[in-house]
């Protein structure tokens, strides 16, 4: 108990919440606009044998956008450079705009070399901001190996699926 009363001393909750609700919504609305040229790309576009099944995309992407909230969270709220930690952020929140429109230029519009050259930007700009909170907060730092490792995943994905089309 006194772990728990400690813990919430500790974490502003409303901040917390912010942190998580951002990226979460950016997947979710990016993921029901998408929805319907998602799943016909599943079903008509020729895919690597590579491919994941689809259940795991949306799961692997929750725990993704989870794990970049509390990492804002963390630099939010490290006692730094408040310049220095706005470039971190301001780079992190460039490359939500660029993970949101990934799937439209991906599915919608079936660009499958343009989504590649855009996913390239994205990786760059979240190796960029991971790179920043490292100077800042090395847990937040972390935190986001696992979102550059699967970027770098939907890459190979991405440019396997425009050779196949």
């Amino acid at each position: 108990m006194n772990f728990i009363k400690s813990l919430k001393e500790k974490v502003d909750l409303g901040l917390l919440l912010k942190n998580l609700a951002i990226p979460l919504a950016v997947g979710i609305i990016a993921g029901l606009l998408t929805r319907s040229s998602t799943e016909e790309f599943m079903s008509t576009v020729n895919k690597p044998v590579f491919m994941p099944p689809s259940w795991l995309f949306p799961v692997a992407w929750t725990i993704l956008y989870v794990l970049m909230g509390i990492a804002a969270y963390l630099i939010e709220t490290t006692p730094y450079n408040a310049a220095k930690k706005k470039s971190a952020l301001t780079t992190y929140y460039a490359s939500l705009f660029f993970n949101f429109c990934w799937p439209f230029i991906f599915f919608s519009f079936g660009l499958y070399l343009i989504a590649f050259l855009w996913l390239l930007v994205l990786l760059l700009l979240v190796i960029t901001y991971t790179l920043k909170y490292f100077k800042i907060n090395k847990t937040a730092a972390y935190l986001n190996i696992p979102y550059i490792l699967w970027l770098a995943f939907a890459g190979v994905l991405n440019l396997a699926v425009y050779i196949l089309n």
